[in-house]
């Protein structure tokens, strides 16, 4: 039986502002790196008004759908936010990160992260302005 492995990595990822952004083959790479081909693969946002999600990849409708169904859900300017001391869009940030994802894990058998075919793991920006962004990817198993 081979020993439990531990691997840490950070991504940073600059942002265009608001929308979606694949980091699916920046996490292979460091899954491919670690050498673990049992066990599974966490990856965590470190910020508080962006997620991520695991989306369609094959049809970019799928997430512009995805950007104007939050933006209709969580709209900025809404007149009863008090947090607002960044901009109208600080709020409606937090908020849709509290209903997306902060994390996600992914299972990993002989060496590959075992998404679905259309899957994807991607970095959703909820702030209009470019941002930098660090993501933790966490690699476990043997």
């Amino acid at each position: 039986m081979k020993p439990l492995q531990v691997q840490h990595d950070t991504i940073r990822i600059e942002t265009r502002g608001k929308g979606t952004v694949e980091i699916t083959d920046r996490v292979g790479e460091i899954l491919k790196s670690s050498g673990i081909t049992e066990g599974v693969v966490t990856v965590f946002v470190r910020h508080t008004s962006c997620s991520l999600v695991i989306m369609e990849n094959a049809d970019p409708s799928a997430r512009q759908d995805l950007h104007e169904f939050f933006d209709r859900l969580v709209p900025e300017d809404t007149p009863w936010f008090q947090h607002t001391c960044e901009g109208p869009d600080d709020m409606p940030s937090h908020l849709r990160m509290a209903l997306t994802r902060s994390s996600e894990s992914i299972p990993v058998s002989s060496g590959r992260m075992l998404l679905g075919t259309w899957q994807g793991i991607f970095l959703f920006e909820h702030r209009r302005a470019p941002h930098t962004r660090q993501i933790v990817v966490t690699v476990v198993g043997s």
